[in-house]
């Protein structure tokens, strides 16, 4: 596309011919002035995706007690009006869902690991090599189609080309120990968390030295400054998957243990910055924040908020840097007698369209594809409406695996997991294997039919709204509310346990009696109970039966 049509498409879109073409020249975008003496590069929560994508951000997304309308709880346009957007803008369509069907024709995919490693080149010859750490906050290895079949190894393959220095994890750990295990040895940087522990009867039954499983944190000599980084990998990892896939270790917050990392690089003057590279979600961030002393910047994961502005909480900044390669947090710091002086943080949105993607990445991921490339593009349906799954309560895509499940299961109701990974599609878009696969590419994808009384429906919907909506930051887990369908409900966020959640109905209108059963079906279970058909073989023989 020339300029000249690309600025016809904008004014078609409804934008004034100004406006168009102060967006039309991307050549500076990612240009701005140098500050500081060392500089940080944080990507989290890419979930495997390779390729450049689509990925629409929440229009709902609820925060209670004092996180209610406060990043990153906002959207929209009381989004753009807090950090000071132009509606219409490049940034406006990256950070928000604001007309994003029309808004993606126009500015394209974001992310791709090609055009992420290009950015990244371009801000590492900045300050140079030497000066410029590359941080992954996890969930890198899952989530895709070749993520699972290849059980995370095209992700390691890619995050070392791309240069990855440190990270941590979450769904890297639903592979398995062994595979996990495996997974970093092949790895090229340091994987820490210092949360992560071998239980007391795996250590009373091996021959270990301590508790640890992984690096707690790691000291990285810069030319210009010493950055400590301690790893926070998800803290909820044996509630929210399931517990035998890591039986070994144990997982939580760990303030003390933190708390007493933090005081051991003090004292022995180990690092001028110290970083907690974190998967905790940004609502535990600024919690954990102003509980623990003694850390510079907190970079966070886990929740797939886009923050554009650090958050400080006492003397320490908090940062999101979002999901889906859509985003790569710069933070450049200058470092003088033995401590951090100042700071500048910039959460730049990766354009794929502004940005030349790098031939050896691309290579990779081509061969990376190469053997699947039948199976990922088998064509399953059209999208006659905008596919997406980020919101608190619902999600087109979501809709689609709740009605394959009533259907091919033939239940009165069907439950999906709140899960925020996840590409969109735009109207009209081919939904082929790969974007389904984006949507249920897990080691625990089996169907499931169970008999449940009203009352039991109605008590999951309150554990999982506790979950979101629990006004201390703690008790969250991450994730939106369980999709359902074949039902309808009502909740009130701000109420307690147990009272959230109303009026749960049929769609004939008929309230749910607390005695009665009802046929449902759903995936993904914790428990491991679940036999039937994988989500996603459920899933296309739904849509190709429906032509």
């Amino acid at each position: 596309m020339n300029r000249r049509q690309f600025l016809q498409l904008l004014v078609l879109s409804g934008l004034s011919p100004q406006l168009a073409n102060s967006m039309a020249l991307g050549d500076d975008f990612y240009d701005f002035p140098e500050f500081g003496n060392a500089r940080l590069l944080h990507f989290t929560d890419c979930h495997a995706q390779l390729l450049p994508v689509y990925y629409r951000e929440p229009s709902v997304n609820i925060g209670v007690g004092k996180a209610k309308n406060q990043p990153p709880h906002l959207t929209g346009q009381a989004w753009l009006k807090f950090f000071g957007i132009k509606a219409g803008s490049r940034e406006a369509y990256a950070f928000t869902d604001i007309d994003f069907n029309a808004a993606a024709q126009i500015y394209g995919k974001m992310g791709g690991f090609a055009h992420l490693a290009s950015l990244i080149k371009q801000l590492r010859g900045q300050t140079g090599i030497e000066n410029t750490l590359l941080l992954d906050g996890g969930d890198s290895w899952q989530g895709s189609a070749t993520a699972l079949w290849m059980q995370g190894q095209d992700m390691v393959a890619a995050c070392n080309l791309l240069g990855v220095d440190v990270m941590t994890g979450h769904w890297e750990f639903t592979y398995g120990q062994s595979q996990v295990l495996k997974n970093i040895a092949d790895f090229q940087g340091d994987f820490v968390a210092q949360n992560v522990s071998l239980t007391e009867e795996a250590l009373f039954a091996g021959e270990h030295e301590n508790a640890a499983v992984f690096k707690p944190y790691v000291i990285k000599n810069l030319k210009n400054a010493r950055i400590a980084i301690i790893g926070q990998a998800f803290p909820y990892t044996p509630i929210a998957n399931p517990k035998h896939f890591i039986p070994d270790w144990q997982f939580g917050i760990q303030e003390q243990a933190l708390q007493a990392m933090i005081n051991e690089i003090q004292a022995g003057k180990k690092a001028d910055v110290i970083v907690l590279l974190s998967h905790n979600g940004m609502d535990v961030d600024l919690k954990l924040a102003s509980r623990v002393a003694g850390l510079d910047v907190v970079l966070g994961g886990h929740t797939h908020d886009a923050v554009p502005k650090a958050v400080l909480v006492g003397k320490t900044w908090v940062t999101n840097a979002g999901s889906h390669g859509k985003f790569l947090a710069v933070l450049d710091l200058l470092v003088k007698n033995g401590r951090l002086a100042d700071l500048r943080y910039q959460l730049l949105p990766v354009f794929s369209n502004l940005l030349k993607a790098d031939q050896a990445m691309q290579n990779l991921i081509a061969n990376i594809r190469q053997p699947f490339l039948e199976k990922l593009t088998q064509p399953l349906a059209i999208a006659e409406e905008l596919l997406y799954r980020r919101d608190n309560f619902h999600g087109s895509f979501d809709a689609i695996l709740l009605a394959a499940l009533r259907a091919e299961n033939n239940a009165e109701i069907a439950f999906s997991p709140g899960f925020r990974w996840g590409s969109s599609l735009l109207k009209g878009d081919t939904l082929y294997f790969e974007d389904l696969m984006n949507h249920t590419a897990i080691t625990y994808p089996n169907s499931y039919v169970s008999e449940l009384s009203g009352l039991e429906i109605k008590n999951i919907l309150e554990d999982v709204a506790d979950n979101l909506f629990n006004p201390d930051p703690y008790y969250q887990q991450g994730g939106d509310m369980v999709r359902v369908g074949g039902m309808t409900y009502r909740c009130n966020p701000e109420e307690k346990i147990g009272k959230r959640i109303f009026e749960c109905r049929l769609l004939n209108g008929e309230l749910l009696q607390a005695g009665k059963k009802y046929k449902v079906s759903g995936w993904a279970a914790v428990n491991n109970v679940a036999n039937g058909k994988p989500i996603w073989e459920l899933a296309a023989h739904y849509l190709l039966a429906k032509k």
